[in-house]
């Protein structure tokens, strides 16, 4: 009867110690997998398409820029689903607002060109055209007279002048 009893002891202490062993012997996910399921989400959801993910022992780091505070939150939340990931640092910024678009009435136009051409008049080699507020500037300028005719045009953005280009203007 002894000897029955120490085997079934020894028969079940086996089993207890085969028990929690296997479950530790199952293979963790690794940092490439979870790359690699990460890369697909992109892939997947249009929200991601401008982030990337670092992996270093199943913590994420997302980097990239979201278009609003409720896709940088989608965007983790689905990279926290994802299995083997630990936790997620996200790093991701919010897009700046779109610039307000300025809309010069056509009255405007006609006084800007008319100022445009004004301010150029001392500058017989300078050419203008102005479109949507650009002023593309063409032609020839004296290097010495230059930075008198960018300020006068310069001064013209308070009514309703955008940009100045002046590539196209070549400095003697």
């Amino acid at each position: 009867m002894r000897t029955k009893a120490l085997q079934v002891m020894l028969l079940c202490t086996s089993l207890f110690l085969l028990a929690t062993a296997l479950p530790s012997c199952k293979g963790k996910i690794k940092d490439a997998d979870i790359s690699t399921a990460i890369n697909e989400k992109i892939k997947t959801m249009t929200d991601m398409s401008g982030l990337t993910a670092a992996v270093k022992d199943g913590v994420v780091t997302l980097t990239g820029e979201c278009k609003d505070e409720a896709c940088k939150t989608v965007c983790e939340t689905a990279v926290k689903a994802i299995a083997g990931v630990k936790s997620v640092v996200n790093n991701c910024t919010i897009a700046p607002p779109p610039a307000p678009v300025v809309v010069v009435p056509e009255a405007n136009v006609d006084a800007l060109t008319k100022a445009i051409n004004d301010a150029v008049k001392d500058f017989p080699g300078v050419k203008t055209a102005l479109n949507d507020g650009v002023l593309t500037l063409t032609g020839e300028v004296a290097k010495d007279k230059l930075q008198k005719l960018m300020m006068g045009l310069n001064a013209l953005k308070a009514m309703g002048l955008k940009k100045i280009e002046s590539a196209g203007l070549t400095k003697k």
